[in-house]
């Protein structure tokens, strides 16, 4: 149940999942930029689920021993999975809503951005460094800097100008690494701005209930929404694309801010001036006071309030009272935004490239987003909690069906520190989706900044790239049968009572357990091994596991990795990117269980097609 930045393990007794997509900060507990109801739950060693196919806001309430889902509208749509394990629970759901997408081999590499790099220069800077620190740059993304006054499809004519772009892109792909940027889906609402003038003209963007046009405020100033359900709005955004790709063939797409966010309350920009720019909400002072609530139209203030953490399910999105294109008020829908850009934004890739795998990463998600993209947890913070958290994050969407998924390393707001950096790459490392991001305001947190972390990196990263072939094998079976790349020890071992609340460690699919330090100023971890032997990545020492804690060492540059017995690793040579590690011969740790057996399975495909 999600998306919420929280412990894995839900307090049966007294917890609220509060769905309704809204594009803030991971606050603890809060309900963030997706909605997934699927619920899954273990009992006497067997998993079942539950998922409701709704896209209403709704709360889902444990206590007593029971779930309630307390639905704003819509109907009571359930579907049920009898599991009997984890797997099949998921492989049950994603058979229902949609299989994960493949994704390009290159997509498992390390992946470095941050808001608020200066230039293309900066960028370039970044690229070279990662070089000479000897860590691994699979893809260099920039956020909204790279564009002209933050409008969509642009590029800042001093800063990031386009010939210096097609540049850099060249040379990436010369090195066999690739570059992603960023699209928000608000098009500032000006008539000079070619982009809004073309929507305008066929009439796709979401309307207020007096037929004009919603208009609320992102980075440009006041922005108007592409309504999906309009009948040109796939054909338009396909155009846009088609002609920002022509300029700049990028490899892969951001799709941010598609909640959809928007930075004031209703329409606020009905009846300004078309091109005015107004200030940022929160750099008024004192702040602007909230608008007299409406407490008549059940649109905006419904008999029951859910949880969501804003005075108005209106605030910081698309108003609940504005009007689709198929007659339906943002209300009924509003869950559905992200989804539906996420699939107009594949269909666009998949006919622009036919023979290549589309690489999408999106901030909102919904039940069946995995068919199309993958995703990052959004917003967090440079601080040992989210760290934490972040395991778990990963775990609800492997459940979600959304496998190919990460945090921001080293956290996104806030300056992390040293110690914290290291220790995060170190898991980093080996999320599904791998990479550092950092906030505006924060300081700069590239691998290479600091001797610890980039030593860290290495190491972790050289573990990554050895494992690229088992980690893309991991992958294919998401494909098919929607299993999770990473996942907590219960889902592998749901007899063992300690594996139930255990998001301190993490396996990349069935067979590498990674136990990292969690905790400031640790140079030692404790860790659960289940029965059978483990052997250690580096030097193939064996733990006999007994269902029970061992105290592992773990110095600042080191991250403990083993391997299951009774399994067959595939490995590679690692290098420096993906392409040159797919190079090598491969190589197998066979890994034999107390009968002197292991069993193992490789995928392998071109990686692209």
């Amino acid at each position: 149940m999600g998306e919420s930045p929280d412990f894995f393990r839900r307090n049966p007794a007294n917890t609220i999942k509060t769905l309704w997509n809204r594009g803030s900060p991971d606050l603890l507990q809060q309900n963030v930029y997706g909605s997934h109801s699927i619920y899954m739950e273990l009992r006497d060693g067997l998993f079942h689920g539950a998922y409701l196919h709704n896209s209403h806001g709704m709360d889902i309430v444990l206590a007593n021993s029971t779930i309630q889902y307390r639905v704003l509208g819509g109907t009571a749509d359930f579907y049920f999975f009898g599991g009997p394990s984890a797997l099949d629970v998921i492989d049950q759901y994603t058979e229902l809503v949609g299989r994960p997408s493949r994704i390009p081999y290159w997509a498992l590499g390390f992946h470095n951005c941050r808001y608020g790099y200066k230039s293309v220069y900066e960028v370039s800077s970044v690229i070279a460094k990662y070089s000479e620190a000897n860590i691994p740059l699979e893809v260099a993304w920039t956020d909204i800097d790279y564009m002209d006054r933050t409008r969509d499809f642009t590029f800042d004519p001093v800063n990031f100008p386009l010939a210096e772009m097609q540049k850099q892109l060249a040379y990436l792909h010369e090195r066999g690494q690739k570059m992603v940027l960023i699209t928000d889906p608000a098009i500032l609402y000006n008539s000079s701005y070619e982009v809004y003038a073309r929507g305008h003209e066929k009439d796709v963007f979401i309307k207020n209930t007096d037929g004009s046009e919603f208009i609320g405020q992102v980075w440009p100033g006041y922005t108007v929404f592409p309504d999906w359900f309009a009948h040109n709005t796939s054909s338009w955004w396909s155009g846009e694309l088609k002609r920002y790709f022509d300029q700049l063939p990028i490899d892969g797409m951001w799709i941010d801010m598609n909640e959809a966010a928007s930075f004031c309350t209703g329409s606020c920009g009905t009846g300004k001036p078309a091109g005015s720019v107004p200030p940022y909400p929160w750099t008024l002072d004192p702040q602007p006071p909230h608008r007299i609530i409406n407490s008549s139209d059940t649109l905006l203030v419904p008999p029951y309030a859910i949880h969501n953490r804003e005075v108005e399910l209106s605030d910081l999105t698309i108003e609940t009272t504005a009007k689709h294109a198929n007659g339906a008020s943002e209300y009924h829908v509003h869950n559905l935004y992200g989804h539906m850009e996420s699939r107009a934004t594949h269909d666009f890739l998949v006919n622009y490239r036919p023979n290549q795998r589309p690489f999408i990463l999106s901030r909102s998600t919904f039940a069946g987003s995995g068919a199309y993209v993958s995703h990052w947890t959004g917003d967090n913070s440079a601080t040992w909690q989210d760290l934490h958290i972040s395991i778990a994050s990963t775990f609800d969407f492997g459940i979600f069906g959304i496998p190919m998924v990460g945090a921001d390393i080293c956290g996104f707001f806030g300056n992390t520190t040293e110690e914290l950096c290291a220790r995060w790459i170190e898991v980093g490392a080996f999320y599904p989706f791998s990479r550092v991001h950092s906030a505006l305001a924060s300081a700069p947190q590239e691998l290479y900044r600091w001797e610890t972390v980039a030593e860290a990196g290495r190491r972790a990263l050289r573990v990554r790239y050895a494992l690229l072939p088992y980690f893309y094998t991991s992958y294919q079976r998401s494909v098919e049968n929607g299993w999770p790349v990473a996942r907590p020890l219960l889902f592998e071992f749901p007899r063992v009572p300690a594996a139930a609340d255990n998001d301190r460690q993490l396996l990349v699919g069935d067979s590498i357990l990674v136990s990292p330090v969690l905790a400031e100023g640790a140079t030692s971890v404790v860790a659960l091994f289940p029965a059978g032997l483990w052997y250690d990545w580096y030097d193939y020492s064996v733990i006999k596991g007994v269902n029970g804690n061992v105290t592992l060492s773990a110095p600042l540059e080191h991250v403990n990795v083993h391997v299951r017995g009774g399994k067959i690793v595939p490995t590679q040579e690692p290098a420096m990117t993906t392409a040159d590690s797919r190079k090598g011969d491969f190589e197998f740790i066979v890994a034999v269980d107390e009968h002197g057996a292991a069993t193992g399975e490789l995928y392998v495909d071109d990686g692209e097609t």
